[in-house]
């Protein structure tokens, strides 16, 4: 039996944006604490519910952003950092310095979402992240 979704908050950070060629996930990368915070949560989800991944199949993704303002940016910029930061598919980057948090993937590659939810909210600095299978 698959599970078909998984959600969970990242408290504290704003998501990781995407914004040049250079992976999130390259060590010394400037989005590396949210990236940390966002493979973190993510990880411990996936631990907490007993979720495999979603492998190959076609998912959803929805984000709430929170912040102080209520604004936070450019929503594509988040959503593509989302989106990458979650991928397993990666071609010659050493993820050794992420150690467990490797296992924070959910998905093969961000191809898969077909369907996107994107909200901001005032309140304490932080997003939830919810991904279901389509």
């Amino acid at each position: 039996m698959t599970q078909d979704s998984i959600e969970f908050d990242v408290a504290g950070e704003l998501p990781p944006l995407k914004g040049e060629a250079k992976s999130l996930l390259s060590v010394g990368h400037g989005q590396a604490v949210r990236v940390h915070a966002l493979l973190l949560a993510s990880h411990t989800a996936k631990q907490r519910d007993g979720f495999p991944g979603f492998g190959a199949r076609r998912i959803g993704m929805d984000v709430t952003v929170r912040s102080p303002s209520g604004a936070v940016g450019d929503a594509t910029n988040s959503l593509g950092g989302i989106g990458d930061t979650l991928q397993q598919r990666r071609r010659g980057i050493d993820l050794s310095h992420l150690g467990e948090l490797a296992g924070g993937f959910l998905y093969e590659d961000d191809t898969q979402i077909r369907e996107i939810h994107y909200r901001e909210e005032t309140g304490s600095a932080g997003y939830t992240a919810r991904f279901w299978a389509l």
